[in-house]
C-alpha cells in the first residue's frame, strides 16, 4: 500500500512538472509586440482578435493567423478603443490555458489528500502545528518591577505549580486559570513569564490571534495540541495571550472563533488543578470576555496589573537602566516624578529614547538632556521648527500662559516643569507640561479647577484678544473638556448637564486670568522673548511679579 501510494504521488509530480514546463515553453514561443507597435498596428487592421484579462500581457491574433502578446494597457478605455477599430474582443476572469492550471491545482488537492489520510481529514493536523516552546524561561520575579499586590497574588500561584498536592490534601480547590487584566503595557506577558520561571515549570506561551485561521477547525485543533504539549510535558504555564481575540462574548454564531473557544472550555474542564497545569491569560478588556470564560472552575481568578505608583515606576526604571550607562546627574527619582500615568513599557521606551539620542551625538553616556528631550517627546511629540508669524507666535503665547498660570495658582499639587510656544509634531502650536500627584480620588472642585487649565487657552484669548479673533489653537483643548464634562455628569454625578460644567470651568478660569492679570502679561511677554520657558524660569518669572506688586 506504501508503493502504490509512493508512485501515485512520483506520478502527480512528474505530471505536474511536464505540464508546467509545457505551459512555460508555448508562453515563451509566442512573439512580443510593445505597447506602441500594437496600437500601430491595430490602427493599421493588422490585428483580428484580443483576449482581454487581468494577467500581465495579453494574447492576440493577428490577420495571418499568427498568435502574439503584447503589454497589459491596464487603460479603462481600451475595450472600446478596440472596438471601435473593428477588433474581435474575448473577455475572460483567467487567462487562456488556464484550464491546465486548474487542472494542476485538482491534482496538487489530490496529492494533499493521500497525503493526509493518515493523519486526518483535510490535513489540519499541519495547520494545526503551533510554535508554543516548552522551555523554562530564565526570568524570575527578582528580574522585573513587580507591584507588592501583585506579587502576593503570584506568589500563591507559585506555590500552586510547585506543590499541588500540598492544596489537594487541604481540601483547596486549585484555580485552573487566572486572567491578568490592565491597560496596555504594564508587563502582564513579562508577568506571566516570570511566574513559570520563579516555579521552574515550562512555559507554552501563544496570542489568541494565532488560534484564529481561516481553516474552519484550525483553532480548535492548536487549543488541544496545546494542551496535550503541557500534559506530555508533565505540566506547566499555559499563557494566552489576548485572549479577547477568541473569548469574546458570543452571539450564537458558529464561526470558527466560537468553535475555538468551545474547544478551550472543554480543555479547562478536562484537567484537574493537580496536575499541575496552570492556564493564564490576559486581556486588555475583561468586560468583553464570555460569562463562560469567568466562571467557577475556568478562569475564576483574576489578577488586576495596572499602571505603576511612583515607587513601582521607580523599580522598573532601576531594572531597565542597569545596564544603561547614566551621568551622575541623572536622576531616576526626578524621572519616577515626572511619568506619572508611564506604563512599564513607556518606561522602557523612555529609556531607550534617551540612550538613542545619547548615541546620536556620541555620546559616551546618558546626560540630563539627553533624558529631557527623549521625556519631551514622549509626552508632547518631536519639536518642530516651523515658522510662525509673530502674530501666532504671540496668539500662542498668551494662550500657553493661560494653561500655565492657571495650572499653577488652582493646582496647587501639580508642578509646571515646561512651557514652549515651539511647534510639535502632534501638531500643537505649543503645549504647557504639568505633572500630576499620584491619587486615586478627586472632588468636583478639583475637577472644576482642572476643567479651568484645560480651557485656560481659550479664556485667555476672548481676554486678550476679544471673543470675535478666538483661534482654532483650542480644539483639543475643548475635546478634553468634553471628555471630561461627560464623565462628570455620567459617571460621577457631579453635575445636570455638560455645558453647564464647561461654563463653570471657563469661569473659573476667566476670573483667574482677570484676578492675577499682572502675572498672566508678565509670563506670555517672556514666553514671546524666549519661546521656551523652564519650571526654574517660571518661578522666577513669577515671584518677580508678586515683588512688584508689593512694592
Amino acid at each position: 500500500m506504501k508503493i502504490k501510494r509512493k508512485g501515485i504521488m512520483a506520478f502527480l509530480v512528474a505530471g505536474m512538472i511536464l505540464l508546467a514546463v509545457f505551459l512555460r515553453k508555448e508562453q515563451t514561443e509566442m512573439r512580443m509586440i510593445s505597447y506602441s507597435d500594437f496600437w500601430e498596428m491595430a490602427a493599421n487592421g493588422e490585428i483580428a482578435a484580443v483576449t482581454v484579462n487581468d494577467l500581465p500581457e495579453w494574447e492576440i491574433r493577428l490577420q495571418n493567423g499568427e498568435w502574439a502578446k503584447t503589454p497589459n494597457p491596464r487603460s479603462q478605455d481600451v475595450k472600446e478603443r478596440l472596438l471601435s477599430l473593428d477588433i474581435h474582443v474575448v473577455e475572460e476572469k483567467t487567462a487562456q490555458g488556464n484550464a491546465f492550471f486548474m487542472l494542476l491545482g485538482v491534482l496538487g488537492l489530490g496529492a494533499v489528500l493521500l497525503r493526509s489520510r493518515k493523519s486526518g481529514a483535510m490535513g489540519l493536523e499541519k495547520y494545526a502545528a503551533i510554535k508554543a516552546e516548552e522551555k523554562i524561561p530564565d526570568v524570575t520575579f527578582s528580574d522585573i518591577a513587580v507591584p507588592k499586590d501583585t506579587l502576593e497574588s503570584m506568589q500563591d500561584l507559585v506555590s500552586f505549580l510547585r506543590e499541588p498536592g500540598r492544596f489537594s490534601r487541604c481540601g483547596a480547590r486549585i484555580p485552573k486559570g487566572v486572567i491578568l487584566y490592565g491597560p496596555p503595557g504594564t508587563g502582564k506577558t513579562l508577568l506571566a513569564k516570570a511566574l513559570a520561571g520563579e516555579a521552574r515549570c515550562p512555559f507554552f506561551a501563544m496570542s489568541g490571534a494565532d488560534f484564529v485561521q481561516v481553516y474552519v477547525g484550525v483553532g480548535a485543533s492548536r487549543v488541544r495540541e496545546l494542551f496535550r504539549k503541557a500534559r506530555k510535558a508533565g505540566g506547566g504555564v499555559i499563557f494566552i495571550d489576548e485572549i479577547d481575540a477568541i473569548g469574546k462574548k458570543r452571539d450564537n454564531g458558529n464561526d470558527e472563533r466560537e468553535q475555538t473557544l468551545n474547544a478551550l472550555l472543554t480543555e479547562m474542564s478536562g484537567f484537574s488543578g493537580s496536575d499541575g497545569i496552570l492556564v493564564l491569560a490576559a486581556t486588555n478588556r475583561l468586560d468583553t470576555l464570555d460569562g463562560a470564560l469567568l466562571r467557577e472552575g475556568r478562569f475564576d481568578r483574576r489578577i488586576e496589573v495596572g499602571l505603576p505608583d511612583y515607587e513601582d515606576r521607580l523599580k522598573i526604571l532601576r531594572v531597565h537602566s542597569r545596564k544603561k550607562p547614566l551621568d551622575a546627574g541623572v536622576s531616576l527619582e526626578e524621572l519616577a516624578y515626572k511619568t506619572t500615568l508611564f506604563s512599564g513599557a513607556q518606561l522602557d521606551t523612555l529609556l531607550n529614547e534617551a540612550a538613542i539620542r545619547a548615541a546620536r551625538r556620541k555620546g559616551e553616556s546618558i546626560s540630563p538632556e539627553d533624558m529631557e528631550k527623549a521625556y519631551c517627546s514622549m509626552v508632547a511629540g518631536e519639536e518642530r521648527k516651523r515658522n510662525m508669524t509673530e502674530e501666532e507666535k504671540r496668539i500662542t503665547s498668551f494662550h500657553e500662559a493661560g494653561h500655565a498660570l492657571i495650572t499653577r495658582l488652582l493646582l496647587p499639587d501639580a508642578r509646571l516643569m515646561r512651557i514652549t510656544v515651539i511647534p510639535s509634531s502632534r501638531g500643537a502650536a505649543g503645549y504647557s507640561m504639568s505633572v500630576q500627584k499620584d491619587k486615586m480620588l478627586h472632588t468636583r472642585k478639583e475637577l472644576i479647577c482642572m476643567m479651568a487649565a484645560v480651557l485656560g487657552g481659550r479664556a485667555a484669548e476672548e481676554m486678550i484678544f476679544g471673543p470675535e479673533n478666538v483661534t482654532t489653537g483650542a480644539s483639543g483643548d475643548l475635546k478634553k473638556a468634553r471628555e471630561m464634562a461627560h464623565c462628570m455628569v455620567k459617571d460621577w454625578a457631579m453635575g445636570e448637564s455638560e455645558e453647564e460644567i464647561i461654563r463653570e470651568g471657563m469661569q473659573r478660569a476667566k476670573e483667574c486670568l482677570k484676578e492675577h492679570e499682572e502675572k498672566f502679561r508678565l509670563l506670555a511677554e517672556e514666553l514671546i522673548k524666549k519661546d521656551t520657558l523652564t519650571e526654574e524660569e517660571i518661578k522666577r518669572i513669577l515671584e518677580k511679579s508678586e515683588k512688584n506688586l508689593l512694592l
